[in-house]
């Protein structure tokens, strides 16, 4: 997957669909630089940013107890097939959305923007609920990136931008057979625990890193920007 800071070399060849939440607002020059040739699937508050930059999106969902009324509006006006829930219910907007696009696009991998920033119970149930989803996810606006690794995964990332950090977040108890190469501190089959997360605020030392776990779930995270 192409990003505006960084290229992620991995073996999916599913499409991708651009998913814009209600969290931190991206800056509209990285939205329409990834908005380009992705299927966009709004998630309510989500709509706003699309009517603002005038991009029509595929899909619209959620409670709409966030989102301005007119950009709902503007999106049924533009015949965007739109799905409204009920404000009191046990899944939030987010996964709902990631349970049916599976529906509606089929295999898929999923970019989520506009989903940091904000209170951090719902940072929490989006980390989590993407590193569970059933499609690939990843996590992305011009300032933070978060991508997960399960099971025996491994990954190039080659920078456009050198990030000022990069951390290792195990989503799992634990994280077996850990490797990070060209950072300053490099990992080799390290076991890392969700208890104690201390591979944090690593720094590159090349435009490209290798990244793998050999078992469980890792979230490699990416800054940008402070």
């Amino acid at each position: 997957m192409i990003l505006p800071q960084c290229e992620i070399f991995t073996s999916e060849t599913a499409q991708e669909v651009l998913f814009v939440t209600g969290g931190r607002v991206p800056s509209v020059e990285w939205f329409r630089a990834v908005a380009g040739g992705r299927k966009i699937f709004c998630v309510d508050k989500g709509i706003e940013l699309c009517r603002a930059c005038d991009i029509v999106p595929s899909f619209l969902i959620g409670d709409f107890d966030s989102a301005n009324q007119s950009a709902v509006e503007w999106a049924r006006a533009q015949n965007v097939p739109v799905e409204q829930y009920p404000a009191d219910k046990d899944l939030t907007d987010t996964q709902l959305a990631l349970s049916r696009a599976v529906d509606i696009f089929g295999e898929h991998v999923a970019l989520m923007t506009g989903c940091f920033g904000g209170r951090f119970d719902h940072l929490y149930s989006t980390a989590f609920t993407c590193a569970a989803a059933e499609q690939k996810v990843i996590l992305a606006d011009e300032r933070e990136i978060i991508f997960y690794l399960r099971g025996k995964e491994a990954v190039d990332v080659k920078f456009f931008r050198e990030p000022l950090a990069v951390s290792l977040l195990p989503m799992t108890a634990t994280c077996a057979d850990v490797t990070i190469k060209n950072v300053r501190w490099e990992l080799d089959g390290a076991t890392l625990t969700q208890t104690l997360p201390c591979a944090v605020s690593n720094r590159v030392s090349d435009d490209k890193i290798s990244v793998g776990v050999g078992g469980g779930t890792l979230a490699v995270y990416l800054c940008f920007t402070e």
